[in-house]
């Protein structure tokens, strides 16, 4: 909305200009009697003869002539003077007008802001916070790698260069989170913040930067593979072996669980297995290569290889994880049950807060509608309405029924999923009693943390900033080792495993080969982010050397 002062512009520039237009006429209408006024004056006298003018007079002639010229000369060049004056303020006046940008004007094209427009600047944080993201976790690969010929000594600076950009990446990605809790509030702290996750992400790539020619010449994949080949292909050889037994493991966590407690890893064993397939075709180029003499190109292939040889580990990792978490949750329901009873007895040992603050029920009073609160309320909040403690109370003694119901029902169930509902009913009512429910609180909020943790590593190509922002604020909360962080965590995890998945189900397939040996796997490593989709022969991990190619920022304005 413009503001009065703007609004009050055109119409002062008309004031202007109409003050300069009068001030022309007035001076031609100066100028004008200045021409006549001599005439009028001259014409009243009668003329007198002079037979025999002196020499005297004719001087004084002279001089009236030149006086009469001045008097004809100075009128005009007044009224002249005036009209230009009048002319080049009017000219101004509608030039700058013309220009303006309020409704007064004459619809000039605003001018260009100094910064670039919030939605502009929010777009070039995610894609910030992506990048810099898949760079941390790519050079924490080739660490891995490196760490199997170079010395702890060898490798310090670099694992600290490594620290130091994580560090600057969890600031990142806290203000992220804060920012789509709506802190701040105000347009212009919106776009300071925004400012703060690009600048500590480019700070976070500027760490790996600093020490990208060193850790290269410590490799030395460019001048030679050396032992690193052998290193990879031995991964990969151990891998293979470990994909056939993670898939006899899978086997027999779906014949002991419901589907719900292995949905988190369907399709690693598979997965995996097309990641070994694309590390075995870019292993035989890299030696290839090398033979040929080729060292930079064998180091790209290389390079790639690791990735997928990294990610293949992230498959296999996190079915043996998986099935170790259900076997603890399997073994912690009954206890977590039997604690979760306990902290129900004692709330109902407490008053009703709101008892209080209403009139007990009788024959000309009738008993007010109870509520349903939110689930994940405080008790106290609960009591404060008529009939909330008791309407929560239920709720808790319902799950717990159900819970109760389903242990002994035979069927196949989810500990992780009988876990999270036992917590989740309790955590209104729980008062620290029963040391049981936090454990079983980190057991829930672990396992969902770790899944989508590995989801995201292995689908970074297609993963954007909500879903990583979600996963390193669960990260953050689990960290803190404080019991009433888990279930937020859990339910952190949860929501960035969702949004995960529904980045890759929005992306599609990022790659489709055509035969050729070469493109075997190709499609999961573009997932992966372990190639580009427009260049996979080419394209290497971005890691210390950075991207292959820099992610295209959306342009702001200038």
């Amino acid at each position: 909305m413009t503001s009065s002062l703007h609004r009050g512009r055109p119409r002062r520039a008309k004031s202007h200009i109409s003050v300069r237009v009068a001030h022309a006429v007035l001076g031609g209408a100066v100028g004008v009697v200045w021409l006549v006024l001599p005439g009028m004056t001259s014409g009243g006298d009668a003329p007198v003869a002079i037979k025999n003018p002196a020499p005297g007079a004719s001087a004084a002639a002279a001089e009236d002539d030149e006086r009469s010229t001045v008097d004809l000369v100075l009128p005009l060049v007044a009224v002249g003077t005036a009209g230009a004056i009048a002319g080049y303020g009017y000219l101004r006046r509608v030039r700058r007008t013309r220009v303006r940008t309020t409704p007064g004007g004459a619809g000039g094209a605003p001018p260009p802001r100094s910064s670039p427009p919030l939605a502009a600047l929010d777009e070039r944080a995610c894609a910030a916070l992506v990048e810099a993201d898949n760079r941390v976790r790519a050079a924490r690969t080739e660490l891995g790698f490196a760490g199997a010929l170079c010395t702890a000594q060898d490798l310090e600076a670099f694992r600290r260069a490594v620290h130091e950009a994580e560090t600057e990446l969890t600031a990142a990605f806290r203000m992220r989170q804060r920012y789509d809790e709506g802190v701040p509030a105000e347009d212009a702290a919106r776009e300071h913040a925004l400012a703060g996750i690009v600048g500590r992400c480019a700070e976070a790539g500027r760490r790996l930067d600093s020490v990208a020619a060193e850790f290269g010449r410590l490799r030395g994949l460019e001048q030679g593979l050396g032992e690193a080949l052998g290193v990879a292909e031995g991964r990969f050889r151990e891998l293979a072996g470990r994909a056939g037994a993670s898939e006899a493991v899978l086997a027999g966590l779906r014949d002991r669980y419901a589907p719900t407690a292995t949905a988190s890893v369907t399709g690693s064993v598979e997965q995996a297995k097309d990641r070994l397939l694309f590390a075995t075709v870019r292993l035989n180029q890299a030696r290839q290569c090398a033979d040929s003499g080729r060292p930079e190109r064998a180091a790209r292939q290389l390079r790639a290889a690791e990735g997928a040889v990294a990610q293949a580990a992230v498959f296999v990792d996190g079915v043996d994880r998986l099935a170790a978490e259900l076997r603890s949750a399997e073994q912690t329901v009954p206890a977590a049950l039997t604690g979760a009873e306990a902290e129900l007895a004692w709330a109902r040992r407490q008053p009703d807060p709101s008892a209080r603050q209403r009139p007990a029920p009788g024959p000309a009073t009738p008993r007010p509608a109870e509520p349903h609160p939110d689930a994940s309320a405080p008790l106290a909040a609960a009591g404060t309405t008529p009939g909330g403690f008791e309407v929560r109370l239920q709720h808790v003694d319902a799950v717990l029924d159900s819970v109760r119901q389903e242990l002994t029902g035979g069927q196949p169930r989810d500990p992780v999923g009988v876990l999270r509902r036992i917590v989740r009913a309790t955590v209104p009512v729980t008062s620290g009693r029963a040391g049981v429910l936090p454990a079983a609180a980190l057991i829930t909020a672990r396992t969902a943390t770790a899944a989508a943790a590995d989801f995201v590593a292995t689908h970074r190509g297609a993963v954007g900033a909500t879903a990583r922002t979600r996963l390193a604020e669960a990260e953050r909360l689990l960290a803190t080792g404080d019991p009433a962080d888990r279930p937020p965590a859990d339910l952190l995890a949860l929501e960035a495993r969702e949004l995960a998945e529904r980045d890759v189900r929005a992306h599609g397939n990022p790659y489709v080969g055509i035969g050729a040996e070469e493109t075997a796997g190709t499609g999961g490593a573009v997932l992966g982010g372990i190639v580009l989709a427009e260049e996979p022969e080419e394209g290497t991990p971005a890691g210390f050397a950075g991207p292959a190619r820099p992610a295209q920022a959306p342009p702001g304005p200038d």
